[in-house]
């Protein structure tokens, strides 16, 4: 199993270690060096081996170049990072997901690695698996061991409701995740229980995280702030700080992606912030969302028009860049407004909250007003 990735990115050369978010840069010819020392049977040259041991104390004083560094290739075109949701199936139950209705529907595991293996030939490098809740999906340590086999360095969006077994956190141990966000609901039983609408829920949330930062994972806390939780926001901060661990919070709520505002009314008005002005975005350009069926779309919120991955490859991709810029054009509403220059939300997630009949307040400067 290899330990490093040698890949291209851009114009720069890195070597990257699963499991970690720090990378090693090297110049052109160092890099073309390495390719051919480990084509053949040699040992890691020794300017790598210190490189290597400064990073991330690893020494592979002695070891096979071939086996412990994996090679990949640049793609066609400047994508270096994914988001896929693997199903939007949870177990849990909040009222304020963007995801509306949660079907437990997608690929099955040949369309799963078909599209691992389209990703990876587009040059993806940077993964993040999320969902729905990703660790309930059946096919998912199949598909996780394989993103990781390809050369991708992976990201896991949770709820952590499953880190408490064994064999998931064993797959984890194993294969270590470059980050692993997990997502707080309440710092007691009853209020984490209220907010996901799932008794036990803390219990099993609280044995997981505790296994996990245990085992040494990359871990990063999103504290989820809703009304039904923000009496306790800052024992979920102590709790972070407790464990040592960093955390982000989230207060702003979005309608789901089809336009409803349900989840709406869980946003909490104290909470609230005011979002920094948009000025401009990779999506669709050096960055793409994936959903449980393989369709590519630009992002999460702007699924329309979107390539069916699995049925035209790689090549599909090439219009992305077209679409991006065609969504990001479209104002739905906001034509002729003199405040768009420094509008706080992209042109596709404003829509979302013009289907959803949201107050201006919510995503528009002139609802502050």
């Amino acid at each position: 199993m290899h330990q490093l990735v040698a890949t291209p990115f851009g114009g720069r050369r890195l070597i990257l270690r699963p499991g970690s978010t720090k990378a090693v840069q090297l110049p052109h010819t160092k890099f073309d060096e390495l390719r051919t020392l480990a084509a053949v049977p040699n040992t890691v040259p020794k300017w790598l081996v210190d490189a290597v041991l400064a990073q991330w104390h690893l020494d592979l004083a002695g070891q096979s170049a071939g086996e412990v560094i994996l090679f990949r290739d640049a793609g066609p075109y400047a994508v270096s990072r994914a988001t896929w949701e693997i199903n939007l199936g949870c177990d849990y139950d909040c009222p304020l997901c963007y995801l509306g209705k949660k079907q437990f529907e997608g690929l099955d595991m040949a369309g799963k690695r078909r599209l691992l293996a389209v990703m990876r030939d587009a040059g993806v490098i940077w993964l993040q698996i999320t969902g729905g809740e990703p660790l309930i999906d059946p096919d998912f340590p199949e598909a996780y061991r394989l993103a990781h086999e390809l050369g991708m360095l992976v990201e896991i969006l949770s709820n952590g409701s499953r880190l408490h077994k064994d064999h998931v956190l064993n797959l984890l141990r194993t294969y270590p995740p470059s980050k692993l966000t997990l997502s707080m609901y309440g710092a007691t039983a009853d209020t984490y229980d209220t907010v996901t609408r799932r008794k036990g829920a803390f219990t099993r949330f609280r044995a997981g995280l505790t296994n996990a930062v245990a085992a040494g994972l990359n871990i990063d806390l999103s504290l989820i702030i809703v009304r039904e939780n923000e009496h306790e926001v800052e024992a979920m901060r102590d709790w972070a700080r407790q464990l040592r661990v960093p955390f982000r919070e989230y207060a702003n709520i979005s309608p789901t992606l089809h336009g409803g505002a349900e989840p709406l009314p869980s946003q909490s008005p104290q909470y609230l912030t005011n979002r920094a002005p948009f000025t401009g975005c990779p999506a669709g350009h050096t960055f793409f969302h994936a959903d449980p069926f393989g369709k590519a779309s630009i992002c999460k919120v702007g699924r329309e028009p979107n390539v069916d991955l699995i049925a035209e490859g790689v090549e599909g991709l090439a219009r992305l860049g077209g679409i991006a810029e065609s969504l990001m054009l479209l104002t739905g509403g906001c034509s002729g407004c003199k405040l768009s220059g420094t509008c706080r939300v992209c042109r596709p997630m404003a829509r979302v909250f013009q289907d959803a009949k949201a107050p201006l307040a919510n995503y528009c400067q002139h609802g502050m007003r």
